[in-house]
């Protein structure tokens, strides 16, 4: 049985570049990309027979259930068969709109066994989300729990429901019983072979600026998703790892289940919210040394402040930060208060990640820098006219498609706009190359600001607010100004125990001119109590703007 190899160590990441073989990351698959491979089989049965851990699951009210390799191959098959017997057949999508529950996982991998493709569905969707996101994959079968199951009812031609039936829960007319079709089901199932460019995942753009777009994901993404829990995650034998990503996004679904499942580790899932004090729990009762999240859960672990760190400091190997751009603040206080390295790192659900500070691979750290481009990419600054920019020169951060062979996105589903164009994919953020070859982020091409000339990425002046103790979280945009084209204004979140005022409004503003610079310091300051935010917890600084837009008209 081929093994997927987990890292033992740090690597030179110059040598891990020059080393780079697609021959070797194919053979680290037990199945073939041109002759037929199965995603169930690569993240689970071929990890079968040692008893090892697979899932580690801690219910709302804290009961902790462990799952082995053996029994998520019995429970793939039993729900393969569930599908089949639904009229489910190899490349038809699969919809799970389910909390992180062990259902949840057995959806997942019986869906793969069965050849069909898995489609997430994050819990807090309403029913146009979910109704669009359907129509985008046309989508066959949705797969939910009592909970949501009333969202479907507003859905025109909505497909077969599977439901898991809640306590006392009536079972909708037509549905499918899932633990009475579980249980009847067999717990034996071929797996349906698949090959490297069939589809395994349907996943959505998050829709930050206009509709999700369906995201189409092959077999051979495999291989990124493994390189980037080796190399990035730096996963190692016996850790415990766990990704707080929801799975009803490409961060949670793509590292979260895929990624640890398919190097033979455990992952590890809790099913209720996020909260400093569970977290921090969850860290010390399970012996957690490998984390990972984004800097909007990292940020409320700081404002329950030093004393509840404590209990954990010292416990935690790696953290590593995904989602947004991670603030050097946040880097300084993880290791002054868990003493643990926290690292950034960068991609889109089009790309999986691509850049990043490697926790598996050395090389040079810089505080506000995304990283390093991932062995098996190669990654260019492009200006407007596509011409490859060198150090210091700010530009669209691009994939160079032929001298990447780790990348799998090759254009939207069912979208005649070319993703591609001149053999480079355009990711639309803002960034620039470092001397070092490292990269910075600077924002999204439509949130940097031009304010009296000068370029003002809104991360920098974000993270010198939150350098503030008076500062939680904060966003920034640019508002018209008929002098300056535009002026920075900060929307912030204060710390408990803090009031706003103009007085420290101005103290803020003082703050970030003395930090980053005369130009880039925020003119105006709203304090708030909540920002608008996607789901998986991305800031959108576009419904800022536009809010900002409409009050302007109106006064």
């Amino acid at each position: 049985m081929t093994e997927m190899p987990v890292s033992g160590g740090d690597a030179r990441y110059e040598d891990a570049v020059a080393r780079f073989s697609i021959a070797a990351a194919i053979a680290g698959l037990q199945g073939d990309l041109a002759q037929g491979l199965n995603p169930c089989v690569e993240c689970c049965d071929r990890h079968t027979g040692a008893g090892r851990i697979a899932l580690r699951w801690v219910s709302v009210e804290g009961r902790l259930e462990e799952y082995t390799f053996e029994q998520l191959q019995a429970l793939s098959a039993r729900m393969a068969n569930l599908l089949v017997a639904a009229g489910i057949k190899p490349g038809d999508v699969v919809a799970g709109l389910l909390p992180r529950t062990p259902e949840l996982v057995a959806t997942v991998l019986g869906c793969w066994r069965a050849g069909a493709v898995y489609q997430p569905l994050f819990t807090a969707f309403g029913p146009k989300a979910i109704e669009q996101r359907l129509q985008t994959g046309a989508t066959k079968c949705v797969v939910t729990n009592s909970t949501n199951r009333a969202k479907l009812d507003e859905i025109a031609a909505c497909p077969q429901v599977v439901t898991v039936l809640g306590a006392g829960a009536a079972l909708p007319a037509g549905d499918v019983d899932f633990h009475a079709a579980m249980a009847a089901a067999p717990a034996e199932f071929a797996p349906v072979l698949r090959r490297g460019d069939d589809l395994f995942l349907m996943m959505s753009t998050s829709g930050t600026t206009g509709l999700p777009k369906g995201v189409p994901v092959p077999l051979r993404a495999l291989l990124s998703f493994a390189a980037y829990m080796r190399d990035a995650i730096g996963m190692r034998e016996g850790d415990v790892f766990w990704n707080i990503a929801d799975p009803g996004w490409a961060y949670g679904l793509y590292y979260a289940i895929t990624g640890p499942l398919l190097l033979g580790q455990a992952t590890t899932l809790f099913e209720g919210g996020f909260t400093a004090d569970s977290t921090y729990d969850l860290i010390t009762r399970l012996g957690v040394t490998s984390l990972a999240g984004s800097p909007t859960a990292y940020r409320l672990l700081m404002a329950a402040g030093p004393e509840a760190a404590a209990q954990v400091k010292g416990r935690l190997r790696v953290v590593s930060s995904a989602g947004e751009p991670l603030n050097p603040e946040v880097i300084r206080w993880f290791d002054a208060h868990l003493a643990a390295p926290i690292h950034d790192h960068y991609g889109q659900t089009e790309t999986g990640m691509v850049v990043n500070n490697h926790h598996g691979l050395s090389h040079p750290l810089r505080p506000g820098s995304a990283g390093f481009a991932m062995p098996g990419y190669r990654v260019v600054v492009l200006d407007e006219a596509g011409t490859e920019l060198g150090p210091n020169q700010p530009g669209i951060l691009a994939v160079d498609i032929a001298a990447s062979p780790l990348m799998w996105f090759t254009g939207y589903h069912r979208k005649d706009t070319p993703a591609i164009a001149d053999g480079y994919y355009r990711t639309g953020d803002s960034v620039e190359f470092e001397p070092d070859g490292s990269i910075s982020f600077i924002g999204r091409a439509d949130d940097v600001i031009t304010s009296s000339g000068y370029r003002i990425g809104p991360f920098d002046v974000e993270s010198a607010l939150l350098e503030h103790p008076a500062v939680i979280e904060a966003a920034v945009i640019g508002v018209p100004d008929p002098q300056r084209t535009e002026i920075v204004k900060a929307f912030v979140i204060l710390a408990p125990g803090q009031a706003g005022s103009a007085a420290l409004a101005e103290e803020l503003m003082q703050h970030v001119r003395h930090r980053l610079s005369a130009h880039a310091y925020p003119r105006r300051i709203d304090f708030v109590t909540e920002l608008p935010k996607t789901p998986s917890g991305k800031i959108q600084r576009f419904l800022l703007r536009k809010a900002e837009i409409e009050q302007q008209a109106q006064a």
